[in-house]
């Protein structure tokens, strides 16, 4: 009679459960180091909002300032129709025309960025630091450099946006390129193709769609910076903008500053529009509906080969092949069209401009760089105070986008037109450029970093805001439905399920906007908004330029410290997920 055996557990020596322990029980040093530094960075927003007296009792204090300001451009000034559809004109054909050589310049760097690409060490680490580079160096900076050599007017403008935008563009497109499903490519390559023809062949249609979807991006970007720009020298609208500012003459002033903002909604809104079209519903995230799209036109072309084809019509001799023209593939056509006519227009308006190049530019000594007669502690106390302004709006603008952002996404909101409305705030809200809000508050509050941290406070709302809201709805919806079919609340549900779910891009999101908001209260300071920018804009006009240059240098070393520590966590926080 067979007996039967309970099977013995394997018998564990005490080495290896002395090793289990260890495992399970010390957590790895870089997720505490990381921790640490993320505290750090918390408290020092907070000591920032703390310092700078960012308070309830400033805002009320300065509201009859507000009231004042509001009576004093009461009735608005709009400028005459045909002067305002040339300014229209012109600012749309300066950021189109620099969105345009940003993508020309940003697609051979992202080729040789992209590790699955290029295979050289050097050319990958040169072209991924030369797009760091871009990025690190504020847009003013350039526009300030291409004034003195070429002078005022459309192509400084033009030049200074193109070379910024490749930081982002470029590192967007390199990261796509990373991400393509390799197989197409394999196979073009299985038939002997050179290598340029697996690129055009096997790569470039699985990225294209994120490509256009970027540029719609930046293009919206960059029509918030012309206006900055303009208080530089660049033409368009933000330079009659800063007359206006410096006229006094406020009515007029924001009048150009609502144009401005109808401006940015309706681009956004257009931007929106074209990348939903170009990626796959359902999605946000470029690379991810670059896959999804893949593998639906293989899965498309897998049916299409098992169906039984129609016989062709034959005509004559030949074969007619014909595609209906669908309404869909109308519309497809008549934007393209539209957008091509569009781009030649802009293109022709800024060549017009070529010709007077030179006309009133100079010489520039960049080098070596100095202080220019200002006290070197000035300087470092002036780049502290623009640290401390973007990491207590970061932190502000956190406290006032996270709910905001996260009642906006659709598996959130409690009522679907509450979730539109709110993604409708948020648009409006990135429409306003912080330049624009940066001049209300310094007219409001008074000269001083606190109108620059409250300007960029509220611009958080629109950039992360929208990336909040993004985040939420991309999280795994099954979670969501197990925690809801035990019966848990609306609150429960977001709170032990779409929170969790969400929290490591939102955390990246704001590492991001800290990015943002340092080279962004730099720039602020134009307008008296406090930081270093002001010294930037002040060497400029006497012509220090050994002075911008060194400025320059401290702000990219501040970015680049900011970057390795946000690249850092991030890639701590994927080991440890």
């Amino acid at each position: 009679m067979d007996t039967l055996t309970t099977p013995k557990a394997p018998v564990e020596t005490p080495r290896v459960r002395q090793t289990k322990r260890r495992t399970l029980s010390m957590p790895r040093i870089s997720t505490l180091a990381a921790a640490v530094v993320g505290l750090a960075m918390l408290g020092f927003a907070v000591w920032s909002l703390i310092d700078l007296r960012i308070n309830l009792a400033t805002l009320v204090d300065s509201f009859d300032n507000a009231v004042a300001f509001l009576q004093r451009i009461v009735p608005l000034d709009f400028p005459p129709l045909a002067e305002t559809v040339f300014l229209i004109g012109q600012t749309l054909a300066i950021v189109i025309a620099a969105t345009l050589l940003s993508m020309v310049l940003s697609i051979p760097l992202a080729f040789w960025a992209a590790g699955n690409t290029t295979h050289n060490r050097f050319t990958r680490m040169g072209s991924r630091a030369f797009i760091v580079s871009m990025r690190a160096i504020p847009d003013l900076v350039f526009a300030i450099i291409f004034i003195r050599l070429i002078g005022l007017g459309v192509i400084p403008g033009v030049l200074a946006m193109g070379l910024h935008s490749i930081g982002m563009i470029g590192k967007l497109y390199a990261d796509a390129i990373e991400q393509i499903d390799e197989g197409p490519r394999t196979a073009i390559k299985a038939t002997g193709a050179r290598r340029l023809q697996q690129l055009v062949s096997g790569v470039v249609p699985q990225v294209m769609p994120s490509f256009v979807a970027t540029a719609m991006h930046r293009l919206d970007i960059n029509l918030r910076i012309s206006v900055l720009l303009g208080f530089v020298g660049v033409a368009g609208i933000g330079k009659e903008i800063k007359n206006a500012i410096e006229t006094l003459n406020f009515p007029r002033g924001i009048a150009l500053a609502l144009i401005v903002l109808v401006l940015c909604i309706v681009m956004e809104l257009i931007s929106g529009a074209v990348r939903k079209t170009i990626l796959v519903p359902g999605t946000t995230d470029h690379r991810v509906g670059i896959v999804k799209l893949v593998h639906r036109v293989r899965n498309r072309g897998k049916a299409a080969s098992a169906a039984p084809q129609p016989a062709p019509a034959r005509v004559g001799n030949g074969v007619r092949l014909s595609v209906p023209l669908s309404p869909s593939r109308l519309r497809r056509f008549v934007s393209a069209g539209v957008a091509v006519v569009i781009v030649a227009a802009s293109l022709d308006f800024v060549a017009g401009d070529i010709f007077d190049l030179g006309v009133g530019g100079g010489s520039l000594n960049l080098w070596p760089p100095n202080t220019g007669g200002v006290p070197t502690e000035q300087l470092m106390d002036a780049l502290f105070t623009t640290i401390k302004v973007a990491f207590a709006a970061t932190a502000l603008g956190a406290v006032l986008a996270l709910p905001v952002g996260a009642l906006a996404a659709r598996n959130v909101a409690p009522r679907l037109w509450l979730g539109k409305l709110l993604r409708m705030f948020i648009v409006c809200v990135r429409g306003v450029p912080e330049l624009i809000l940066a001049i209300i508050f310094v007219v409001m509050i008074g000269l001083g970093e606190v109108a620059g941290t409250l300007a960029l406070a509220i611009g958080a709302i629109g950039l992360f805001g929208k990336l909040v809201a993004d985040s939420v709805e991309e999280v795994d919806p099954g979670v969501e439905q197990a925690l809801r079919a035990t019966g848990a609340s609306r609150t429960q549900v977001f709170f032990s399920a779409t929170l969790p779910q969400a929290m490591p891009a939102v955390i990246g999101h704001l590492l991001y906007q800290l990015d943002v908001n340092i080279r962004s209260a730099t720039l602020l300071g134009i307008v008296g908004a406090g930081g270093i920018g002001y010294f930037l804009l002040q060497a400029s006009r006497v012509r220090e330029f050994g002075t911008v240059s060194l400025i320059t240098l401290m702000l990219f070393g501040i970015v680049m410290v900011v970057e390795l520590i946000a690249i850092w966590l991030r890639r701590t926080a994927g080991a440890k997920s």
